[in-house]
């Protein structure tokens, strides 16, 4: 019977992939009050842009549906603030599945649909029914037309055909060739005059552009497990930098809801104190349900308590406190808590529409007034930014570290006229990557490699994490003195990624490696597909990575020439990997740090065994990693010059344009 049921599923799965938009009207969507909806988007269309904005939505659909369907969009429209089109949403489980069940003629169409539903998969996505991912607007899809058009489109593809998809929206198969991708994405590309956060409001609004963050319009987000790596390794440098160590030392941080719901199992992993605030109480539930966070602490008065009572044992503990994170560092400074390191990871690059929540105000009169009065809902974020500043600035007069997390924390907060600016540098505190990551990792090529086990078995994830372990093992003995720090935390981190479940949605992993671990463990998995060992493995990265982003404030914060700037680096990493073997390939506007404050690119890479695979991957991979790398050595970052010229020593083809020093004692 068991059999017969899953058979049957598997044809019904396969028939929601293969049937595109339905011909006839599904049943009316039934809003669900349980799943962590998206918050009501302000009304930014004027009454000829609404009809434009409905216009947009029908033309997807048969003419004899529209009068059915208008009133019904339209009622989203002034309800939600967009048109998602619910009543399209499939009835089925969207999960990452086997690969080998997806309705394709292509292998590689097929690892891209896997890779759609994992991040729209109620596990792993934010807010599931509004196609948001991660960030509170990191899109997949504008609406579930787009959706039900583009994995029907890829069941249907050849390995000679490309599929081009503008900010959400499947333009359409075209004729390319096996080597080509076979999916280009673009998301939020727009002309420089028209990128300022209302024009996301108003021509997402319209149905015409979306925001794709990083890994959600890019199809390559595997839960908070992508981000847990980056936070751990973030995390043990930060208290290496002042020189403590993570026991029984606090660990102070904001937001649960999708990456930043990474930072308590980081703290966990790191050996510390974490204490992260969080307005939604559903995002709370989720992160302790699912084990990323220890404990729940609803009042300031427990808070304290408990801070001090894991002080006093040293534990290593997570705690989620349900409210505002500057009530947590004004608490702990008035019971003269101290805090070893501190950040924030809400989504300031969204700070008007529910990135951010006003301290003083109530969860849910934050979402009212953002929709209602999105005019006084402003000027409430600023004055809790200064606040939330000022408190922050007297911990760090008693000793605390604080870094931005990337998050346009510092950028917003100086918009909002805090007490930010420092003498030397542009703001008072160092952006992570500008002290840690930058430094660090970046600039010798170490960034967040990631594959999927494409199979969805278990046995599968710890067999690649034995591979990848020994590949790491073997490079770092003949690793230079330099990076064997680098070496030695990804061999700690992949041995007991097992331990910490950091599995959400799809069997991934994620750990940090430069351009010859990554080639090294890719053709290792190549090889073990080849020979039967595993099934087929995706390949990917976060965008935040050495070469695919272009962000003044957070990934290029730490390249001083001025070229911080421009986003020749992304352009050129994106064009690179599309005629160098990846799958598929993605750039977008916007990112973590906003809506026209970064360009980022990423791409997957299904591989199969083949020795075109291997062929593909190493030529890939090589280039996303040292186009980054050349960039910084040409900014005249000291461990990127020393990194290149270790990668042109390795392959003779390379060669790249070495800079100058100049004495600084000519401007004497």
């Amino acid at each position: 019977m068991n059999a017969v049921m899953e058979d049957f599923d598997l044809v019904r799965f396969r028939e929601s992939i293969t049937t595109g938009i339905p011909t006839e009207l599904p049943d009316p969507y039934v809003y669900e009050e349980t799943v962590n909806h998206a918050p009501k988007r302000k009304a930014t269309l004027d009454e000829e842009e609404v009809k434009l904005a409905l216009q947009n939505a029908l033309r997807y659909f048969e003419p004899r549906h529209h009068e059915v369907l208008l009133p019904e969009f339209k009622e989203e429209l002034e309800k939600y603030g967009r048109i998602y089109m619910y009543r399209f949403m499939p009835k089925e489980e969207i999960k990452a599945r086997d690969i080998d069940y997806y309705p394709a003629k292509s292998k590689q169409a097929a690892g891209i649909m896997l890779m759609i539903q994992n991040n729209l998969d109620h596990a792993v996505a934010q807010h599931p029914h509004e196609l948001i991912t991660y960030g509170g607007n990191g899109a997949v899809f504008q609406n579930w037309a787009q959706y039900l058009l583009t994995m029907k489109y890829l069941s249907e593809m050849t390995d000679e055909q490309t599929l081009v998809m503008y900010s959400g929206h499947p333009m359409g198969l075209f004729p390319s060739h096996k080597n080509a991708p076979r999916c280009v994405v673009t998301n939020g590309m727009m002309i420089p005059n028209y990128s300022k956060p209302d024009d996301w409001e108003r021509f997402n609004a319209l149905g015409v552009t979306q925001y794709g963050q990083m890994t959600a319009g890019s199809y390559m987000y595997i839960g908070p497990q992508g981000i847990v790596h980056g936070t751990t390794i973030t995390v043990l440098n930060a208290f290496r930098k002042i020189g403590k160590s993570p026991r029984g030392n606090v660990f102070v941080t904001s937001g649960l809801g999708g990456m930043s719901g990474a930072q308590p199992k980081a703290g966990n992993i790191a050996g510390c104190i974490t204490v992260c605030a969080e307005m939604n109480p559903k995002a709370v539930k989720t992160r302790h349900d699912q084990g990323w966070v220890d404990e729940v602490i609803e009042t300031r008065e427990n808070l304290v308590r408990r801070v001090k009572t894991a002080q006093e044992n040293k534990e290593v503990v997570s705690i989620a406190f349900l409210g505002n994170v500057v009530h947590v560092w004004e608490s702990l400074y008035d019971n003269g808590i101290e805090i070893a390191i501190g950040s924030d990871q809400t989504s300031l690059h969204n700070p008007w529409a529910g990135g951010y929540y006003p301290v003083d105000l109530t969860f849910e009169q934050s979402n009212e007034m953002m929709s209602e009065d999105p005019i006084q809902f402003k000027k409430e974020v600023q004055r809790s930014l200064k606040r939330h500043v000022a408190a922050i600035n007297r911990h760090t007069d008693k000793g605390t570290y604080f870094f931005d997390y990337g998050n346009a924390f510092l950028l917003e907060s100086s918009r909002a006229g805090a007490d930010i600016e420092g003498e030397d540098r542009e703001f008072r505190y160092p952006s992570y990557v500008q002290d840690i990551m930058g430094p660090m990792c970046f600039d010798y090529g170490f960034g967040p490699f990631r594959w999927v086990c494409a199979s969805g078995k278990v046995e599968d994830l710890e067999k690649t994490d034995a591979i990848a372990t020994e590949v790491l093992q073997r490079l770092s003995q003949d690793a230079p003195e330099r990076i064997q720090q680098q070496m030695q935390d990804n061999i700690t981190w992949i041995k007991g990624a097992q331990e910490n479940k950091l599995v959400v949605g799809s069997q991934a992993r994620i750990l940090y490696a430069d351009a010859l671990g990554r080639m090294e463990i890719a053709k290792a998995f190549n090889d073990a597909i080849a020979q039967g060992e595993i099934g087929h493995v995706i390949l990917g990265r976060d965008h935040h990575d050495v070469s695919g982003t272009d962000s003044p404030y957070r990934e290029t914060s730490n390249i001083y020439d001025g070229s911080r700037f421009t986003a020749d680096m992304a352009i050129q990493n994106v064009i690179g990997d599309s005629f160098r073997g990846a799958t598929w390939i993605s750039i977008h506007n916007g990112g973590g740090v906003g809506w026209g404050e970064v360009v980022n690119g990423g791409f997957g890479m299904v591989i199969d065994g083949s020795k075109e695979a291997e062929e593909r991957l190493t030529s890939m991979l090589h280039w996303d990693v040292n186009n980054g790398i050349a960039r910084r050595n040409w900014a005249r970052n000291e461990n990127a010059t020393f990194a290149i010229k270790r990668a042109m020593e390795l392959d003779p083809n390379l060669k790249v344009t070495l800079p100058h020093v100049v004495d600084e004692n000519l401007w004497n």
